[in-house]
């Protein structure tokens, strides 16, 4: 079996590449939903959401870069066009979004599709020993899991 510079199986690594590169592009779609709902959005709720939307494509725009070294890291070459986002896009997109609920039941589906991606990038770093893309995601999980429980309970 070949190692790369860091230890790790070529082959499986290069699979794992391509998943942080589906979850980076994934991201990329989040990130511009949430910049709109963050310009868009109107109703009593403005200023909290106006707040939060910009907390969280804040996070996200970290995140995107974590993705992107992370491929780096590991010898791939992070995506980085409009047009490889929307081919390997899973989640919704928002547009024109300015409803407070519609704007987190979006928030909440968007969440739960990041973290199936994620899992199974999880999933498969761990069978390689790969600590660092394992701890990544393991951090994203637990962040993502409370914000969405959080999202339901605001929704309820």
């Amino acid at each position: 079996m070949k190692l790369n510079t860091i230890g790790l199986p070529i082959e499986e690594t290069d699979k794992i590449v391509l998943e942080l590169n589906v979850l980076l592009s994934n991201f990329q779609v989040y990130y511009q939903s949430l910049r709109g709902m963050h310009w868009n959005i109107r109703g009593k709720r403005f200023f909290d959401l106006h707040v939060k939307f910009e907390e969280l494509y804040n996070d996200s725009q970290i995140k995107i870069d974590l993705i992107a070294e992370r491929v780096l890291t590991l010898g791939g070459t992070p995506l980085h066009t409009f047009e490889d986002y929307i081919k390997h896009n899973k989640i919704e997109i928002g547009k024109n979004i300015s409803n407070d609920e519609k704007a987190i039941q979006l928030i909440v589906e968007s969440l739960a599709a990041l973290l199936t991606i994620e899992r199974q990038i999880l999933a498969n770093a761990s069978e390689i020993n790969d600590e660092g893309t394992s701890s990544m995601m393991s951090d994203f999980i637990v962040e993502q899991e409370k914000t969405i429980w959080m999202m339901q309970a605001w929704l309820a």
